[in-house]
């Protein structure tokens, strides 16, 4: 169970943004000759944002021939059109994040992840469209590992009922359903947040609060979770 919650983790990174004109004289060349392209007003803008789209529907072709076999009832049709739509909004963001980009790796590497990353959300909630959310455990035996001395087994089996318990006692019904449905039944958070009206960093907040909540109440009663992430 803590391992299972424990993958969940927030991917924001705090910082402050670095404006890419006053970072201009660290980039290279091709670098420089982009964001310079791609501003408004500039010449040759709507050239450069066909260029951009084209590398980004690349990287999304890539991304989803990547995925496929895991998403066997997607047609040719339909990954294309996720690819399609997948470059569309890594433009948009790209764009939209110009002033963002502190040079740290090429222009067009920094670009290429944002496709990746819109074309893998997209194939993920393709993958749940029409499939009802999980908000209750489907197996606690998933949990169990086989092949334990009798002692270890019954440890085990008392760890994993008390914190069956512990989500049904200690958390709030938000909490315990964001839980459940991440660490337990492995719901992507973006198709949760997608679903629930709410973003990312809520339910990532929700997660932390209900894990924090169920270490300390289980270390009270003297079964602590072989976690390492210090409860704050």
């Amino acid at each position: 169970m803590a391992a299972a919650a424990a993958t969940v983790r927030s991917g924001l990174v705090n910082g402050h943004a670095t404006n890419a004109r006053t970072a201009a004289p660290l980039l290279d060349a091709e670098s420089r000759e982009w964001l310079r392209a791609l501003r408004a007003g500039e010449p040759g803008r709507e050239e450069a944002v066909a260029r951009l789209h084209a590398l980004l529907l690349r990287a999304a072709r890539f991304e989803v021939a990547r995925r496929r076999p895991g998403l066997p009832h997607l047609r040719g049709g339909e990954l294309d059109d996720i690819a399609l739509e997948a470059a569309d909004d890594a433009v948009v963001s790209v764009l939209r994040r110009l002033d963002t980009f502190r040079g740290l790796s090429r222009f067009t590497t920094w670009a290429y992840k944002f496709a990746l990353l819109e074309a893998a959300v997209k194939l993920r909630r393709r993958a749940w469209q029409g499939r009802e959310l999980p908000l209750e455990p489907e197996s606690w035996a998933l949990f169990a590992a086989d092949g334990l001395a009798p002692e270890a087994e019954a440890e085990q089996s008392e760890l994993l009922d008390a914190i069956q318990a512990a989500i049904a006692e200690v958390l709030t019904p938000h909490q315990r359903r964001v839980l459940v449905a991440l660490a337990v039944n492995g719901v992507p958070i973006d198709v949760l947040a997608e679903r629930t009206g709410t973003t990312r960093g809520a339910l990532y907040k929700a997660l932390h609060d209900a894990r924090r909540k169920l270490r300390r109440h289980l270390a009270e009663r003297g079964l602590p979770l072989d976690d390492t992430e210090e409860a704050s």
